[in-house]
């Protein structure tokens, strides 16, 4: 008599396709797979516990390393909650600065997520696509602060820089160059046999289980619910901008694709009205127990050279109490739990990564699948293990 036994893959924690240091531990019947489960923790850090040691503003480009291909979205995510937290706001001109920023990191975050995904299922030229017009965005982010990847760019009460002379000029030979591009992207793939093949019905996620799951962001968009913190909380000033939340119909991987490209379109609608409306005036708030003062005056100003180094060694002191902030981050919600106890230091720092969150539903949707699928699958719903394992 013939029997047949399951058989265990062990697909990374080295592997080009699990998008960092995991492992995907897949039971296999023949070709389909049994079960799936997500090994996790190579990459833990313990932020959270290190927020505990560290002054409020300490901690900000610590946020750098969650999701590391959206710093900036970490940074304004993190300063908001800290600020909800202060009783604070902006100045108008800091708050369009920061969503400028964002939204642009957003667009760089989706061009990674298509090229390596392309990449992951064979198709090479998207990648060299993305990255190339990545580029011009790393280029601009490098002229507003000085760094390209971690940027730590923002500051509890506004932004340290201001958008320095030739970057809005800059930012819109972009915006007049990206649309094109974004249908090259589409050229090929959307029209590719192969990549619809790949993705069309693969890895379906209902409506129902999405919102079980707590997914958010595009892989929530992409089962057809219509949630966007954006537009539901809006908060800085996206109640000003007129922009779309693109949903898809199926769930599936290729709804999931067709979201991301849709956002970086509506992403650039954002930041072209940011332009258009930003203001003049302060980028920081007026406050000397929070900001820091300007460096220029310290050769002539002794008492703001003292208050700069209180500032940067005993911080400021939040009332005691407990915030929540969501923020609707590139791979989905990044939520800042914080508890304050009155001290300069956060009593308790909780983290919800998105990505962490969405793979939870990983096992059921892979069982039924094929192996193949599992690359597939797992790109679609751009994991980054820096906010997983935090």
């Amino acid at each position: 008599m013939q029997t047949t036994h399951e058989m265990v893959v062990n697909l990374g924690p080295q592997h080009p396709s699990t998008h960092g240091v995991m492992k995907l531990e897949v039971v296999m019947d023949g070709e389909y797979i049994v079960d799936c489960k997500p090994v996790i923790g190579q990459l833990h850090r313990g932020m959270e516990k290190m927020a505990e040691g560290m002054l409020y503003g300490q901690f900000i480009p610590i946020t750098d390393r969650l999701d590391y291909l959206s710093p900036a979205c970490n940074n304004l995510s993190y300063c908001l909650a800290v600020e909800k937290l202060l009783g604070i706001e902006a100045p108008e001109r800091g708050k369009y600065i920061r969503v400028i920023i964002a939204e642009m990191q957003r667009i760089a975050n989706h061009l990674v997520a298509l090229g390596s995904w392309g990449l992951d299922l064979g198709a090479w030229t998207i990648l060299l696509y993305t990255f190339r017009d990545r580029e011009m965005l790393l280029d601009l982010f490098e002229m507003f602060c000085g760094q390209r990847m971690t940027l730590n760019c923002f500051r509890v009460g506004g932004t340290t820089y201001d958008l320095p002379d030739g970057f809005v000029e800059k930012a819109r030979e972009f915006l007049e160059v990206i649309p094109s591009r974004i249908n090259d992207y589409e050229a090929l793939l959307t029209k590719n046999p192969i990549w619809m093949t790949r993705l069309r019905d693969v890895g379906v996620v209902s409506a129902e289980d999405a919102l079980a799951y707590g997914l958010t962001g595009p892989n929530l968009r992409a089962s057809g619910v219509k949630w966007d913190l954006r537009k539901v909380y809006p908060y800085e000033v996206y109640d000003r901008m007129q922009f779309d939340v693109p949903v898809g119909s199926r769930g599936d991987c290729l709804d999931r694709y067709y979201v991301r490209i849709q956002e970086m379109r509506q992403s650039c609608r954002i930041v072209q009205q940011a332009l258009d409306q930003l203001p003049p005036g302060d980028i920081m708030v007026d406050m000397p127990t929070i900001a820091l003062p300007n460096k220029e005056e310290f050769p002539n100003n002794f008492p703001e050279v003292v208050r700069h180094f209180h500032l940067l060694v005993q911080g400021y002191a939040p009332p005691e109490g407990e915030v929540y902030l969501g923020y609707e981050n590139p791979k989905g919600e990044l939520g800042f739990y914080l508890v304050s106890d009155g001290s300069g230091y956060p009593y308790r720092l909780k983290i919800r990564s998105p990505s962490f969150i969405n793979m939870q539903i990983f096992p059921k949707i892979m069982r039924g699948a094929m192996l193949a699928d599992v690359i597939a699958i797992l790109a679609s719903f751009d994991p980054v293990l820096g906010e997983i394992d935090r």
